[in-house]
């Protein structure tokens, strides 16, 4: 005897269930089991049909025998969930829905009927994880209060990133990465101590800005200027505009003399600093002014040797500024020092302009004869691609 027609099987069973004869299609199902048992589709229309009888541990067992034919077969996957979802396994089905959301087409190949569960996939999978880190507080808090005094900050974002409600950042540095050097979003400011020095001079700093500001930001210039044809990416909104502009005091280690003669004392306090010293690349030192109520989009910077020093000057109304988990508002006045290569962005949802400081220093986990070595590197580098074929 010829063996059943899949397609005309599902088809079939599906119109019974249709027609509110759920019973009678998974008799027809069963009665074609030996022959097609080994069919994704068919264990799938076995769960609709369980279903749809109220069957729910029986729909879960066919399910299980789809996904032991392919572990990442999509429908079977999302039912699962679903229905260990109506079955009350809340936590379960949450575990189920975050391998639906990895696998999940693009929505633009989603059937529109099944955008309203991906979705629902995706706020039961959000609501399990602000629960469990909620219940990690509860149940640990008594153990933490045991070590007050320390700081637990990696510790909270651990349990934070175990439940699923922040997610890992790496360092990805777009040009030059440097092995073993831990992904620290922002450094603690022991490693600065001239960092008062800096803050001491915020109002001589301020006060050549403000001269600036008064006659229209002379020299400052778009901060993201790509050449034709190159990739915008992100950066397209922000691409030669004025609304992220900046002013260089030193540009890729070389002085910009025209900006440091309209900002004599600035350039002064920078000299007295550790500025990173790397021919042909560091220091930089600028003035960025961002407009009212623009975004700098996330992104990463070119190599992990190096962090950011941000120093607010003027801060008009709300903004803010994120590295990898952790948001922090400026304080006027107040430094900080960050891995750009940790994905990072940066916002001001003021009416009037923002401006800070940045400067780039050498990452202090590094050794005086790393530092040599990587300035080294960075000019050999150059000069090969300089030099084209060999």
């Amino acid at each position: 005897m010829a063996a059943p027609d899949l397609k005309q099987v599902i088809v079939a069973s599906q119109g019974m269930v249709r027609q509110g004869d759920a019973k009678g299609a998974l008799a027809y199902l069963q009665s074609n089991a030996a022959q097609l048992s080994g069919h994704v589709d068919f264990h799938m229309n076995v769960a609709i049909a369980h279903r749809n009888l109220a069957n729910l541990p029986l729909a879960i067992k066919a399910l299980n025998a789809a996904l032991a034919i392919d572990p990442y077969a999509f429908m079977p996957m999302l039912s699962k969930g679903s229905i260990l979802e109506q079955m009350g396994d809340t936590r379960t089905a949450a575990q189920v829905y975050k391998d639906v959301l990895r696998i999940a087409p693009e929505k633009s190949q989603l059937h529109a009927s099944l955008r309203p569960l991906l979705k629902r996939a995706q706020e039961v999978v959000d609501e399990q994880a602000k629960a469990m880190a909620s219940h990690f507080r509860d149940a640990l808090g008594p153990l933490m209060q045991e070590h007050r005094g320390e700081s637990l900050t990696r510790f909270e974002e651990c349990m934070d990133v175990v439940a699923g409600v922040k997610q890992v950042y790496n360092a990805e540095p777009v040009q030059v990465h440097y092995p073993r050097l831990p992904a620290i979003p922002f450094f603690d400011r022991s490693y600065f101590p001239w960092f008062e020095t800096l803050e001491a001079a915020t109002e001589t700093i301020q006060g050549e800005l403000e001269t600036l500001m008064q006659e229209g930001l002379p020299g400052f210039k778009p901060y993201v200027q790509y050449a034709p044809g190159t990739p915008e990416n992100q950066f397209k909104p922000l691409n030669h505009s004025d609304n992220w502009s900046s002013l260089w005091l030193w540009k890729d280690g070389q002085p910009q003399h025209e900006a440091m003669a309209r900002c004599p004392k600035t350039t002064a306090v920078l000299e007295e600093l550790p500025l990173a010293d790397q021919p042909d690349f560091a220091p930089t030192a600028l003035f960025s002014a961002l407009a009212p109520h623009t975004k700098i989009p996330p992104h990463t910077g070119s190599t992990n040797t190096r962090l950011l020093v941000h120093l607010p000057l003027v801060l008009p109304g709300p903004a803010g500024f994120r590295v990898g988990n952790e948001t922090r508002e400026w304080r006027i006045g107040k430094a900080w020092a960050f891995d750009d290569t940790i994905e990072h962005e940066a916002w001001n949802d003021a009416d009037q302009t923002r401006v800070i400081m940045i400067f780039d220093i050498w990452n202090p986990l590094l050794s005086e004869a790393e530092r040599s070595m990587i300035s080294a590197l960075l000019g050999t580098h150059r000069d090969w691609l300089a030099g084209g074929a060999s």
